[in-house]
C-alpha cells in the first residue's frame, strides 16, 4: 500500500472534496433557473474555471516555465471522463447515468492489475461488494441491471471508464506540478464537452442569453474560485498518494453526501435504501483504507 506521511490525511481530505461534489445540485439548479441549462452548464464550469487561471499560465510562459498544459492523457481521461458523466444526465435516465459511471471501482482495480501489475489484496474484494451494493441499494429501485441500452448509457459507462483511467495514470506519472494538473483538466475536460456539444447539440438545450450570461457570471467566478477549483486540485492530485482503486471508492462519498442532501433541503425520499445503501458505500470506504494500513503497521 502507500507509505506517504499524510496517507490518512489525504484520504480524509479527498472524502470531504469528493462528498462536497454532494451538495452541487444546489447551484445547478440556480444555474438552471437563471437559463444555463443542460451541456452550457457543463461547458461553463469547465472554462470559467480555466480562463480564471489562464492569465498565471500566460505569466509562467513569459517567465520561461511551461504554459501549463503538460498533462493532456491525463486531462482528456479524468476531464472527458467527467463530461461524460455530466452529459449523460442529458440522453439517459438519472439512475441508469448514476449506476454506470459509478461502477469506477470495478475499472480502476481492473486498470491496476493490467497497467500496474498491483497484487490486489482481498480486502479490496470486500470494499468492491460493499460499494457496488451499496450504490445499487440507493439507485436500483427495483430495476434489473441496467446492461448499456442507449446512447447515453454508454456515455456514462465509458465516462467512468475514462476517470478510472486518469486516476490510474496519475497514479503512474505521479505528477508533481498541481498549477498543470488542473489547468489540463479543465482545458481538455472543456474540449471535450464542447465535442459532445457539437455532436449532440440537439440535447444541450437552448443557448443561454448574453444577458443570463453576465448575471451568472460573477457567480461563476466565485463558484470556480471557492469550490471548482479547490475540490479538483485535491481530486486530481489525491490517486498519485493513495493509489486509483482506494481513489475511486472514496469518491463514492458523492453519493452518500448527495442523497443526504436533497433529503434534507429538497424533501427528497431518504428511507431504507439511501441509508443501507449510505452506510455500506461509508464501510467500502472505510474497509480499504483500514485494512491496508492495519496490515502495514502490524508488520513493521
Amino acid at each position: 500500500m502507500k507509505t506517504h506521511p499524510y496517507y490518512l490525511t489525504i484520504c480524509f481530505a479527498l472524502l470531504i472534496a469528493a462528498g462536497s461534489w454532494g451538495l452541487f445540485w444546489i447551484p445547478q439548479r440556480a444555474f438552471e433557473s437563471n437559463g444555463l441549462t443542460g451541456g452550457w452548464a457543463s461547458i461553463a464550469q469547465m472554462y470559467v474555471p480555466f480562463l480564471i487561471m489562464l492569465p498565471f499560465a500566460l505569466y509562467r510562459k513569459l517567465d520561461g516555465k511551461s504554459f501549463g498544459l503538460d498533462y493532456p492523457f491525463i486531462g482528456l481521461l479524468m476531464g472527458g471522463g467527467i463530461a461524460f458523466y455530466a452529459n449523460s444526465f442529458l440522453l439517459t435516465d438519472v439512475v441508469r447515468a448514476l449506476i454506470l459511471f459509478y461502477m469506477t471501482p470495478v475499472w480502476a482495480t481492473i486498470f491496476e492489475l493490467i497497467f500496474l501489475r498491483q497484487k490486489i489484496h482481498w480486502g479490496r474484494g470486500v470494499s468492491l461488494i460493499l460499494a457496488l451494493s451499496g450504490v445499487w441499494i440507493v439507485f436500483s429501485q427495483g430495476f434489473s441491471f441496467p446492461f448499456p441500452q442507449n446512447v447515453g448509457d454508454w456515455v456514462a459507462i465509458i465516462g467512468g471508464m475514462l476517470f478510472a483511467g486518469g486516476a490510474v495514470r496519475t497514479d503512474i506519472i505521479q505528477p508533481k506540478n498541481i498549477f498543470s494538473l488542473l489547468l489540463s483538466f479543465f482545458f481538455f475536460g472543456g474540449l471535450v464537452t464542447v465535442i459532445f456539444a457539437i455532436l449532440f447539440g440537439n440535447v444541450m438545450g437552448p443557448i443561454p442569453s448574453y444577458e443570463s450570461l453576465l448575471t451568472m457570471l460573477p457567480w461563476l467566478v466565485l463558484i470556480s474560485l471557492v469550490f471548482l477549483i479547490p475540490t479538483n486540485i485535491v481530486i486530481l492530485w489525491s490517486p498519485s498518494i493513495i493509489g486509483a482503486g482506494l481513489y475511486s471508492i472514496i469518491i463514492l462519498s458523492e453519493i452518500v453526501v448527495g442523497t443526504a442532501s436533497a433529503a434534507l433541503f429538497a424533501n427528497e425520499m431518504f428511507g431504507w435504501r439511501e441509508g443501507v445503501g449510505s452506510l455500506l458505500i461509508l464501510a467500502a470506504g472505510i474497509s480499504e483504507v483500514a485494512i491496508p494500513y492495519l496490515q502495514s503497521n502490524k508488520s513493521r
